[in-house]
């Protein structure tokens, strides 16, 4: 099994990604704003995917869109094949596409609106936190495209503000803001910690010491 940046090469199997996609959505029986072929390849065209693939076999799949002259990227269209479900690859590709978002949109807000729980965990662990959709970017593009999902009429009665799924964000200045105190606050405690085992130590001595001179 292999997980790598997807290209032009890998154009063969858009039809079939997008197929898998629209099977599980149709399975889980939640919405799901639909994908072309013409969509997928232009993705692997531009280095904005990364495949799974056991040999010459189709495993998952997933995508990166850029949104507000690239303040805020989304990882979208998360598919593993039936096969592999269950194997904890759905998990290797979303670190895979993260990362790879990370590299190529540095200072970007990586954001993404989910219905399952699975994907909820997996980027709650990457770092992602739950947020209201006005936190997420207003690019009337992107909610164009949930134009195909079965509960559009919802986002619309909502003003936009809200739907069955769940916004998740990863915001890296916070993010490093928290590394950074996260850190200050381990410095700041190796030395008391030091220094509270160093007096346990030389109590114990002490203590011993005593005893073998009685």
């Amino acid at each position: 099994m292999e997980i790598i940046i997807a290209n032009k090469s890998h154009a063969g199997y858009a039809q079939y990604i997008c197929d898998t996609i629209a099977e599980s959505a149709k399975v889980r029986g939640t919405g799901i704003a639909k994908r072309t072929p013409e969509y997928v390849i232009t993705k692997m065209e531009n280095g904005n995917a990364v495949i799974a693939l056991d040999g010459e076999k189709f495993a998952g799949f997933c995508y990166i869109e850029a949104w507000g002259h690239g303040k805020f990227v989304a990882n979208s269209g998360l598919i593993v094949h039936p096969d592999y479900r269950g194997s904890g690859l759905a998990r290797q590709i979303k670190e895979a596409i993260f990362k790879h978002s990370r590299f190529k949109y540095p200072d970007a807000k990586v954001f993404g609106i989910t219905t399952g729980l699975a994907v909820m965990k997996i980027n709650s662990d990457l770092g992602y936190r739950p947020v209201t959709f006005s936190e997420l970017t207003d690019d009337p593009t992107f909610w164009k495209g949930c134009q195909t999902c079965r509960n559009y009429d919802i986002l619309q009665r909502t003003e936009q503000k809200m739907c069955l799924c769940t916004g998740m964000l990863y915001d890296p200045v916070k993010e490093e803001k928290k590394k950074a105190v996260e850190a200050e606050v381990k410095k700041e405690m190796n030395p008391k910690a030091f220094t509270r085992l160093k007096s346990i130590k030389e109590h114990l001595f002490l203590k011993k010491d005593k005893k073998n001179q009685d």
